[in-house]
């Protein structure tokens, strides 16, 4: 029982809410995969761990957690927000889009819990490029130019409803910058 509650308090210490079973086992310095897939059965079973997804835990319930962080987290790598998720929140975008839009190195779609999401692959080279991504609460987010720079890479035919709120000649300055094809 000792080494239960040393462990779950070294995770009540961690800044992130949502943590990978590889990252549990270094946290806990736990090598043996057998031992550690245990014991996150037990803590599961005991309500001291939430299982949200194939390898993924938290302390906190999934319902209490920001869906965009799961399927960042989910992804297990370099992620961020942008697309049709952000341009219908800008109001660029009208129509309604029922899974989150993200981009990673990796073209997958998936769902937790209720949620869904689609992952969009992008080269290294423009992935990693943070021109237009902010940090909001942990989640990284392309600002409105990045995901229409983004979605314009992945559709340069892509329907915009707010095409008039768009300064195309900042959307030129960042498709340079970040080495996209420019819109015309």
């Amino acid at each position: 029982m000792a080494g239960q509650s040393v462990r779950i308090a070294i995770l009540a210490r961690q800044p992130q809410q949502i943590f990978h079973s590889g990252d549990l086992g270094r946290l806990w310095s736990i090598d043996n995969a057998n031992t550690l897939n245990t014991l996150l059965k037990r803590y599961k079973q005991k309500g001291l761990l939430f299982r949200i997804y194939k390898g993924l835990y938290s302390l906190i319930s999934p319902d209490k957690l920001d869906p965009l962080l799961i399927g960042i987290k989910a992804l297990h790598g370099y992620a961020y927000v942008s697309t049709e998720t952000i341009l219908i929140q800008e109001g660029i975008i009208m129509q309604m889009e029922q899974r989150y839009t993200l981009i990673s190195k990796t073209s997958r779609n998936f769902q937790i819990g209720r949620h869904h999401f689609k992952s969009r692959q992008l080269q290294d080279k423009y992935l990693y490029n943070s021109t237009g991504i902010i940090e909001k609460n942990g989640i990284l987010k392309a600002g409105p130019l990045r995901a229409l720079a983004d979605l314009l890479y992945f559709n340069p035919r892509a329907y915009l409803d707010g095409i008039h709120t768009v300064n195309f000649k900042e959307l030129n300055n960042l498709q340079k910058e970040i080495g996209y094809p420019l819109t015309k």
